[in-house]
């Protein structure tokens, strides 16, 4: 049997040790940041300087006010939702393409399901033939915009000696809770012509976004710079691998180098659009080294993902599985996007 003296100590031992463990508990303030190919939220109005004449009344979509009302409802009620789990909020910084103009953001952003967010918008108009581009909402609450401007891409057909007209590239830098971060907001080349003819452009794409980075990395090479978009190609491809270097495992990336969590989640099969029945992940969200340090005295990387719940996939006939896109054969399905949204979580101890 235990003394007296023995049960008192192995009490104080107990008692030291849950302290001990209460006192290590941390918590952490975490943050969504996402990206979403909106799959062309256009407006009713026929734009004269672009090709929109589709995406009018009278045009080949019959895009009225109601369908484009209804549009924009579903982008907002999925977006409030990117992260929610886990963060309890919506993104706190998201990426998006394939938006017409800044009016289609104002009304995404005054929709109901976004409204209390208080978002704010980084856009400029683009030289894209389409007349979609890219842009940035942030909440006004947790992101405080320092500096932005956009990066032309300028890209010549091979075989024409054209100019290709193409999105920009937004760079947007700016404080989330006090932490400097820069961001780039892609949409590069399609593949349009096929995947080998056409990778030249994307390339190009890279290739800018790495001279982004570098002007970047040249003030501070501990520079925190995620890069988003809709890519247009996969994390095994050249443009991402070769040229933007971006690698799929974390260990041993050296300063001013690049880690891209999507990576993994498509070596496992795993994507954000389906096209004759072969998922791709062109929607990809890279972050900087300094995303990957331990000190969790200011925002680092947690995990990615992509969010595709019930809603968002396509329930019956040809194209079960797949996101539940809202147009299909010149008609309007109710649907959401052809991409699904990617995104991931930052953290960062509490004081």
């Amino acid at each position: 049997m235990f003394s007296k003296d023995i049960f008192v100590t192995l009490v104080f031992i107990l008692l030291f040790t849950s302290l001990l463990f209460a006192q290590e508990k941390k918590e952490y303030m975490i943050h969504t940041i996402a990206f979403y190919n909106l799959e062309n939220l256009f407006d009713p109005e026929d734009d004269p300087i672009t090709f929109d004449d589709d995406r009018t009344p009278k045009g080949k979509d019959h895009w009225t006010y109601k369908l484009y009302i209804h549009k924009v409802k579903n982008m907002a009620r999925t977006i409030s939702e990117i992260g929610k789990g886990l963060a309890i909020n919506s993104p706190a910084i998201l990426g998006v393409a394939e938006i017409e103009n800044r009016k289609v953001l104002e009304d995404l952003v005054s929709d109901p399901n976004l409204k209390s967010k208080d978002y704010g918008i980084v856009h400029f108009d683009s030289p894209d033939r389409r007349g979609i581009d890219v842009a940035l909402l942030y909440q006004n609450t947790l992101f405080k915009v320092k500096d932005y401007n956009k990066h032309e891409l300028i890209i010549y057909d091979k075989n024409t000696d054209k100019r290709v007209f193409t999105r920009d590239q937004l760079l947007v830098s700016g404080y989330l809770d006090g932490d400097l971060i820069h961001i780039i907001v892609n949409h590069w080349p399609s593949r349009r012509g096929g995947e080998a003819r056409s990778s030249y452009k994307r390339e190009k794409a890279a290739a800018l976004n790495k001279k982004i980075m570098d002007s970047i990395f040249a003030t501070d090479p501990y520079a925190k710079i995620i890069t988003m978009g809709d890519l247009n190609d996969n994390p095994n491809d050249s443009s991402v691998k070769k040229i933007l270097k971006a690698k799929q495992h974390r260990k041993n990336i050296e300063i001013k180098g690049f880690y891209n969590p999507m990576a993994k989640l498509a070596k496992k099969g795993l994507g954000s659009l389906a096209w004759r029945d072969q998922w791709s992940l062109f929607d990809q969200i890279i972050i900087s080294k300094s995303f990957l340090d331990t000190d969790y005295s200011s925002y680092r990387y947690y995990k990615a993902g992509i969010f595709n719940p019930e809603y968002l996939i396509t329930r019956t006939g040809k194209y079960k599985g797949y996101p539940f896109r809202s147009y299909t054969n010149n008609a309007y399905t109710g649907g959401y996007s052809d991409h699904f949204p990617v995104y991931i979580f930052l953290i960062k101890q509490k004081r």
